[in-house]
């Protein structure tokens, strides 16, 4: 049984979702995953529970809403899940389109082992790369960003 989970929110990600539950479950390091989905019309949770049956049972784990609630209800969806389920230790979150790299959960997971209280990755650090998505999008998140540091300090 391992200590560290990985949520990852779901909705329209059949292209996406096989390839990061691999990534995820080929690391170095025994994570677990929650999906939560939204209820997915393009047969997103379809393929998850396959894989759930099929090939990691006990470790992958899916969550099913109704409609489309949104990405930070689903976040504390699958923190609330995490939280009654006292062996995870270490709880992460993820996108399902690789916005974010499953490598970094090592990283992550590493320096919050080592006495971190938290761990947070940033996509606006020198180096990084955000994929897959419109500079509007890009701008969006990364204003958000700033205004989030200047309101908390």
């Amino acid at each position: 049984m391992t200590d560290s989970l990985v949520i990852i929110p779901t909705y329209n990600e059949k292209e996406n979702i096989e390839k990061i539950i691999r990534k995820v479950f080929s690391l170095s390091h025994a994570f677990d995953i929650l999906i939560v989905d939204d209820g997915s019309p393009d047969g997103t949770a379809t393929i998850i529970k396959n894989l759930q049956v099929n090939e990691f049972s006990g470790r992958l784990f899916i969550e099913e809403r109704i409609g489309k609630l949104g990405l930070g209800t689903a976040y504390i969806h699958g923190f609330k899940w995490a939280l009654s389920r006292e062996h995870y230790r270490y709880i992460f979150e993820m996108d399902a389109d690789f916005s974010h790299n499953p490598e970094d959960l090592l990283r992550l997971r590493q320096a919050c082992a080592d006495g971190a209280d938290m761990s947070i990755g940033s996509r606006y650090i020198k180096g990084v790369n955000v994929v897959n998505w419109p500079m509007s999008r890009v701008l969006m998140s990364y204003f958000a960003s700033v205004y989030v540091r200047f309101i908390t300090g």
